[in-house]
Protein backbone atom coordinates (compact mmCIF):
# COMPACT_ATOMS: atom_id res chain seq x y z
CA UNK A 1 0.00 0.00 0.00
CA UNK A 2 1.41 3.06 -1.37
CA UNK A 3 1.69 6.32 1.21
CA UNK A 4 -1.95 7.65 1.71
CA UNK A 5 -4.70 6.29 -0.62
CA UNK A 6 -7.07 9.21 -1.64
CA UNK A 7 -10.80 8.50 -0.27
CA UNK A 8 -12.35 8.86 -3.70
CA UNK A 9 -10.23 6.11 -4.89
CA UNK A 10 -10.71 3.71 -2.23
CA UNK A 11 -14.73 4.30 -2.59
CA UNK A 12 -14.23 3.04 -6.01
CA UNK A 13 -12.80 -0.43 -4.75
CA UNK A 14 -15.47 -3.55 -4.07
CA UNK A 15 -15.57 -4.23 -0.32
CA UNK A 16 -13.11 -7.20 -1.42
CA UNK A 17 -10.02 -4.96 -1.87
CA UNK A 18 -11.55 -3.11 1.01
CA UNK A 19 -10.61 -6.16 3.50
CA UNK A 20 -7.47 -6.82 2.03
CA UNK A 21 -6.13 -3.61 1.91
CA UNK A 22 -7.66 -3.19 5.96
CA UNK A 23 -5.85 -6.46 6.79
CA UNK A 24 -2.56 -5.17 5.13
CA UNK A 25 -2.81 -1.67 6.27
CA UNK A 26 -3.41 -3.01 9.62
CA UNK A 27 -0.06 -5.53 9.37
CA UNK A 28 2.22 -2.92 8.35
CA UNK A 29 0.91 -0.53 11.70
CA UNK A 30 1.93 -3.60 13.66
CA UNK A 31 5.02 -3.70 12.14
CA UNK A 32 5.58 -0.02 12.57
CA UNK A 33 4.93 -0.37 16.33
CA UNK A 34 6.95 -2.92 16.76
CA UNK A 35 9.80 -1.06 15.01
CA UNK A 36 9.14 1.93 17.37
CA UNK A 37 9.36 0.11 20.38
CA UNK A 38 12.50 -1.36 19.65
CA UNK A 39 14.27 1.91 18.48
CA UNK A 40 14.38 0.64 14.74
CA UNK A 41 11.48 2.96 13.29
CA UNK A 42 13.30 5.41 10.56
CA UNK A 43 10.11 7.67 9.31
CA UNK A 44 7.98 8.19 12.67
CA UNK A 45 5.13 10.07 10.20
CA UNK A 46 4.54 7.09 8.28
CA UNK A 47 2.75 5.56 12.03
CA UNK A 48 0.32 8.28 11.05
CA UNK A 49 -0.18 7.99 7.68
CA UNK A 50 -1.15 4.28 8.31
CA UNK A 51 -3.41 5.10 10.97
CA UNK A 52 -5.26 7.17 8.63
CA UNK A 53 -5.50 5.28 5.94
CA UNK A 54 -7.09 2.42 8.48
CA UNK A 55 -9.58 5.08 9.62
CA UNK A 56 -10.35 6.15 5.90
CA UNK A 57 -11.73 2.65 5.20
CA UNK A 58 -13.26 2.25 8.29
CA UNK A 59 -15.33 5.06 7.67
CA UNK A 60 -15.69 4.28 3.84
CA UNK A 61 -16.88 0.84 5.26
CA UNK A 62 -19.62 2.51 7.69
CA UNK A 63 -21.23 5.00 5.09
CA UNK A 64 -21.85 1.59 2.96
CA UNK A 65 -23.24 0.28 5.69
CA UNK A 66 -25.68 2.73 6.90
CA UNK A 67 -26.01 3.29 2.93
CA UNK A 68 -24.97 7.01 2.32
CA UNK A 69 -22.98 5.36 -0.38
CA UNK A 70 -23.24 2.24 -2.45
CA UNK A 71 -19.92 -0.24 -3.56
CA UNK A 72 -19.06 0.08 -7.02
CA UNK A 73 -21.42 -2.13 -9.73
CA UNK A 74 -19.78 -4.22 -12.10
CA UNK A 75 -20.24 -3.63 -15.64
CA UNK A 76 -20.38 -7.14 -17.21
CA UNK A 77 -20.33 -6.89 -21.00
Amino acid sequence: MAGGTKASELRELPEEELISLLREAKAELFNLRVQSATGQLDNNRRLQVIRREIARIYTIMRERELGLSAAPTEVTA
